[in-house]
């Protein structure tokens, strides 16, 4: 079975301004790269339109109506201090969260065995009630309430090995014992939470900070503790969120990763999650600001979720 490559030229008309780090070519970049291997083993896909029933699992109405009323009707607007929103914002929001929606639809329908969703704007930080850190609507934390409520899994994991704490993830689901939140993470860094103690009701959140200088070997060695945690929850399908930023040329953060752990990471999560719920793995894509190391970091992601059977 192929691999699901989820997108939408939407993307292109989030312009967050001169200079903004999360720019239309983060996603332009890794398109441009697939469509150019031309990989038989991908298939592509559109985000299907996402309805406010399934957005409203995970954001409240106020919320949702404050977000499609703050597009604004020319220049630039801000939900918050880093979050820029133009006109063409709207659709590639909505399209994010499509995205992962489409993918789950297709794992769940045999379409393709896993799927890989680059879209932005990303979706991690983004709160119940509150955009941030670039995110609007927490595109992976709807994947996991959509998985609840419409195929009735009882345990979702969302594994994210972006550079920064998943806060929007974690608050949505601190009280949720049906979704395990994994995370590593550079501590102390923005956006401040992400300590050990923070557990969850369940003890369903686990946090694994790691310093700033942390290298593959080191970053390898703790990531074994997040495969550990996802073999005792025993998933019935895996999302992921899919930050690039951890990368070393990456320039909002100070972890050095190189291009190829990205496939030992992915690999690690499909082979343990081959015990429990038999590869159903959906990706989204969350940061990454090196152009070049973005490109190639999501090709050997992507290259180990092709490998997979």
């Amino acid at each position: 079975m192929k691999t699901g490559l989820i997108t939408s030229s939407t993307y292109q008309k989030h312009d967050t301004g001169q200079g903004h780090p999360e720019q239309i070519a983060r996603v332009s970049v890794i398109v441009n790269n697939f469509k150019k291997l031309r990989n038989k083993n991908l298939l592509w896909k559109k985000p299907t339109k996402v309805s406010d029933e399934i957005i409203l699992t995970t954001h409240n109405s106020d919320y949702i109506n404050f977000v499609k009323n703050s597009f604004p009707k020319e220049g630039y607007s801000s939900l918050d201090g880093d979050t820029i929103i133009s006109p063409g914002s709207k659709h590639a929001t909505f399209d994010a969260v499509g995205s992962i929606i489409t993918a789950i639809d297709g794992v769940e329908k045999k379409e393709f065995k896993n799927a890989f969703c680059p879209v932005r704007p990303p979706g991690h930080h983004a709160e119940n009630n509150k955009a941030m850190g670039f995110c609007i609507f927490n595109n992976i934390a709807v994947g996991a309430n959509y998985l609840i409520k419409k195929y009735n899994y009882k345990r979702i994991a969302i594994i994210d090995f972006d550079v920064h704490h998943p806060n929007g993830s974690q608050d949505i689901f601190y009280e949720n014992e049906k979704v395990l939140v994994i995370s590593t993470h550079q501590y102390p860094y923005y956006p401040g939470t992400g300590s050990e103690k923070e557990k969850g009701k369940y003890n369903n959140i686990c946090n694994i900070p790691l310093p700033a200088g942390t290298n593959s070997e080191q970053y390898l060695n703790a990531f074994e503790f997040a495969l550990k945690r996802l073999k005792e929850f025993k998933p019935e399908f895996v999302l992921i969120s899919a930050g690039f930023d951890a990368h070393e040329a990456d320039p909002l953060a100070q972890f050095n990763l190189k291009t190829q752990d990205y496939y030992h990471i992915t690999q690690r999560i499909l082979e343990t999650s081959k015990l429990f719920c038999n590869g159903k793995v959906v990706s989204i894509l969350e940061g990454g600001y090196d152009l070049k190391a973005l490109q190639d970091s999501t090709k050997r992601h992507v290259d180990a979720l092709i490998e997979f059977n």
